[in-house]
């Protein structure tokens, strides 16, 4: 006889492993409230102004740098792409927290 290892097992254990863990998964959600619709409208929001803020904050700087120096370079551009750029990266951090099995 030989031993079984992980890398034996069969389709349906395969399977049986993936269900397990998604309804622990749902447990958890459960218990910790992720399941409530008012969550995902709340993630939303989170990912619009982590996304939103950097922004606005990025064209603010750009304007009055544009208004104190006189140049070719348009830093109200410049900052506008790094600000969403940030924004986005800033979005993505919290999704992954958020999404993150513990």
């Amino acid at each position: 006889m030989t031993k079984k290892t992980d890398t034996d097992e069969g389709p349906a254990d395969k399977d049986a492993r993936e269900i397990a863990r998604k309804a622990t998964r749902k447990q958890k959600a459960l218990r910790e409230g992720k399941d409530n619709p008012f969550f995902g409208l709340a993630m939303f929001g989170l990912v619009g102004w982590a996304v939103a803020v950097p922004t606005v904050l990025g064209i603010a700087l750009g304007v009055w740098l544009d208004a104190r120096t006189g140049g070719e370079i348009s830093w109200t551009l410049t900052f506008l792409f790094a600000g969403v750029v940030l924004g986005c990266l800033n979005a993505w951090y919290w999704v992954q927290k958020e999404g993150r099995d513990d």
